[in-house]
Order: C-alpha cells, then structure tokens, then sequence
C-alpha cells in the first residue's frame, strides 16, 4: 500500500501534537494543589499521564505503518516509544504549561519524528526491499497485524478512561482524541497487512473505521462507571474487524469460521488480559508509584492504587496480537 508511509508519518505526527497537549494542557489538572495529606489524588487521578502515553504509543505503530511492518521500522519505533517514555517523565518534572511551551514540545517531537522517519528512509534506499509496493511479505503482513490490534486495545483503553472526580471536560476530550487516532492506526495497519488492496477490503476497512468512530463517541457519552459493556462491544467490532480487513480470503471470501473464533476471542481476551496483567503487577510491581515519584508528583493516597492503564492495555494488546497476527491461512493452522 503506497499511502502506507505517508498515513503513518502524519498520524504519528498528530500523536507527537496530542502527546504535547497532554503533557502542558492536561497534566496540570490533575496535580494537586498543596502537598497536605487531605489532597492527595486517588485512584485513575493520573489520567493525563495515561493518555500520553497512550499518545506516544500511538507515534510508535505509526512508524510501524509507515514501515509496512518491516523490522527495520519496527525496531526504531519501539525503540523511540522507550525513549520518549523516559523523556517524558523528565519533563514532567519541569512542569510546562502555557502555548509557548505546547508549541516547543510539539515542534521539537516532530522534528525527532522527522529525523528518524529520514534515517531510516536513507538506510531503506541503501538496502531496498525485494518487493517495495506488491503484496507485503508474511513476516511483515504477520507485524502490521499484530499492530492493529495492539492500536486496537489501546483504544479501547482509551475511550474508557475516567478519573476521580469524572467532571475534567478536558478528559473527555483527550480520551475522545486519542482513541479516534488509536482507530484509525488500527485500520490503517489491518488494510495495509491485506494481501490486496481490492474495493471489497476497502469499503469494509471504511465501514469499520466509521463504525469504530462512533462506538468511541457513543462509550465516551455513557455515564462514568457503566462504560464496561460499551467498551466490550467496541473492542469486539474492532478487533474482529481487524482479522476481516487484514487476514486472506481465499477463493475471494473469508474462512468464516476462523473470523467467528477471532470474534470470540476479540470479545472475551482484551479485558480478560487488562485484568490478568493489572492484577499481579498492581500486587508485585508498584510501577505506576515509581513513575509518579520519578516525575516529582504527589503520590497517590494509601486507600487507592496507582494503576498505569496504558502499560496494561499495551501488554493486553501484545496478548491479543498473538491470537489474531494470523493473516495467511497457512498460519492459522
């Protein structure tokens, strides 16, 4: 898919802008004020913190995309995701807020972008693949798969995320940015696994993005606190129609049966896995503790936990990306 390189590029692009606004508009308004012991946050508090690292996730499987899936993309973009990680937390502790420094962050992050986005394109030139626009080999149809549902979870993540007091307007905003982004990398990377580009694929890829769009909107318009079932069905669609888009029909229609057993699984795994991972790392890691100390914040009150959902939902989505990274038939058996 020729449009692959350019889509990922400016969707990582517009996570490097989301990322920014998080960490100057969004993040200051969930720090307390004062350091007494009746002020410090409960749990999900640190949503701000969530959904940027959601964000820089995001600018991760955008890179994936612009590299359909090939490992000399792969590697940087995780890598990058680790880094900026690191980064972050960093400038957390300086605190930035304003325009000026939304914009500094903003331009500064896609200049990183940029730069590797040109590295590796130089390097792509020096050692060309064998086949740079047919159909993409298996190993890298198998990665853009698994990424997709990677993006998949996360955006699930995403939209249902809340906080303490669930009034901020901003978090409704955020998690509705983030998770719409999170979709639409999620079908940008099944469609770009297809084996071909026909206008079935494409019409059912455009359905599916609509479709997904409006499952964030309608999760995000149901009151706080009752959004566990919403958020089942959207992961469920999306995912399942992830394995629609990307895995191979062959005689030109689907093995319904296989896409019957990715539907159960896209409806049970992702939460299924949030909570398998959440719980034993909550009891053995206290990570989400550790970063708020590192980033200088106050730490959560002794009655909550400090739960990092967005390390969840990647580790849920990497779990999901081993059920359904399956695009060929051959795989599948």
């Amino acid at each position: 898919m020729r449009s692959a390189r350019p889509v990922g590029l400016l969707l990582s692009a517009a996570a490097v802008v989301l990322w920014a606004i998080g960490m100057t508009v969004l993040q200051p308004l969930t720090e307390p004020i004062g350091p007494w012991s009746e002020n410090l946050p409960g749990n999900n508090a640190y949503w701000a913190r969530d959904l940027r690292f959601l964000a820089i996730m995001a600018v991760s499987v955008g890179l994936v995309l612009a590299g359909r899936g090939q490992l000399r993309w792969s590697q940087p973009a995780v890598a990058l995701g680790g880094l900026w990680v690191a980064a972050d937390i960093a400038i957390d502790r300086v605190d930035p807020t304003g325009v000026e420094a939304t914009v500094l962050l903003a331009v500064s992050g896609c200049v990183v972008l940029a730069a590797l986005a040109a590295v590796l394109r130089w390097r792509e030139r020096a050692t060309p693949p064998a086949r740079p626009w047919g159909t993409p080999p298996a190993r890298d149809r198998k990665a853009l798969t698994g990424t997709a549902c990677v993006a998949g979870v996360l955006a699930v993540v995403a939209v249902g995320m809340e906080s303490p007091t669930d009034r901020e307007p901003e978090l409704n905003q955020g998690a509705l940015a983030t998770a719409a982004l999170l979709v639409v990398l999620a079908v940008g990377a099944a469609l770009a696994a297809a084996p071909a580009r026909s206008r079935a694929r494409l019409g059912l890829a455009a359905g599916l993005a609509v479709a997904a769009l409006l499952g964030v909107a309608l999760v995000r318009a149901v009151p706080p606190g009752t959004r566990l079932l919403p958020e089942v069905a959207l992961g469920a669609v999306l995912l399942t129609g992830v394995t629609f888009v990307a895995w191979d029909w062959p005689g030109g229609r689907p093995i319904w049966w296989h896409h019957a057993l990715a539907a159960l699984a896209a409806l049970v795994g992702p939460m299924a896995f949030l909570l398998a991972t959440a719980i034993p790392i909550m009891i053995l890691l206290p990570i989400g503790a550790t970063f708020t100390a590192l980033a200088g914040n106050s730490p959560i009150n002794g009655a909550d936990s400090d739960v990092l959902l967005s390390l969840f939902g990647l580790l849920s989505g990497l779990a999901m990306s081993l059920l359904l990274a399956r695009p060929t038939v051959g795989n599948r058996r």
